[in-house]
């Protein structure tokens, strides 16, 4: 069964810093393209970000330039570095596969975004 878990959220004033972490196992982790999405209030969960087995990265373009998405295929990890934050970056945020399917989706962890 794979889990991933997710970590990192809080509380954080705009132009702040947070800097997310998916633990995986499991799995033979370093096979899959991962990515980390998000679910705001009211609307549907968006790929945020993506990064290939190799390390190639790809990004949301509300997000590109203050995000950085990386992974450690040894330590099973992906890291999610959200820099200059904003009130709508305010959201639950997930990491799975992408496509999504790896793992059932997790509690996520939650990033608020408030003066």
């Amino acid at each position: 069964q794979v889990q991933l878990v997710e970590s990192g959220g809080g509380l954080v004033q705009p132009g702040g810093s947070l800097k997310l972490s998916c633990a995986a196992s499991g799995t033979i982790f370093s096979n899959f393209v991962m990515g980390w999405y998000r679910r705001a209030p009211g609307n549907q969960r968006e790929l945020v970000a993506g990064v290939t087995s190799s390390g190639s990265t790809y990004y949301h373009d509300s997000v590109k330039g203050r995000f950085t998405i990386s992974r450690d295929n040894a330590k099973k990890t992906v890291t999610l570095q959200m820099n200059r934050l904003k009130l709508e970056d305010t959201a639950v945020y997930y990491c799975n596969s992408n496509p999504p399917g790896l793992s059932y989706w997790g509690q996520g962890t939650r990033v608020t975004v408030s003066l």
